[in-house]
């Protein structure tokens, strides 16, 4: 996936911000929360994403995929970096939970404004 895709993926989720941050990072936020980052790779696209505490296990020690060091306040983060990592419609796949899981701890009030939830 190229950052382009990254972002226009992104960018269709509902609700969703976008800011160049972190010394040229993709970051994508909802409610003000980021779910997923574009960067921070040296040589390829790399993604970074929330996701729960199971998929975390699985995904946590294959190739192409790691925890990177985030303060989380207790969510937990995967970073796809290279091959083999996930195909295309697999990063989508928790992409989307990844916004989902940070439209979900935003307040009632701030959910019901972004029209989350729906």
């Amino acid at each position: 996936m190229t950052y382009e895709e990254f972002n226009e993926f992104c960018r269709a989720l509902k609700s969703t911000t976008y800011v160049m941050q972190w010394g040229g990072s993709h970051v994508w936020k909802v409610g003000g929360k980021v779910f997923a980052i574009g960067g921070w790779a040296e040589d390829t696209p790399a993604f970074t994403f929330k996701v729960t505490e199971i998929a975390f296990e699985l995904l946590r020690d294959q190739p192409g995929l790691s925890p990177p060091y985030l303060a989380s306040r207790g969510m937990k983060w995967i970073q796809h970096y290279g091959a083999p990592g996930l195909a295309d419609p697999e990063l989508n796949d928790y992409l989307r939970p990844s916004h989902a899981l940070v439209g979900h701890r935003l307040t009632k009030k701030k959910q019901k404004e972004l029209g989350l939830g729906e």
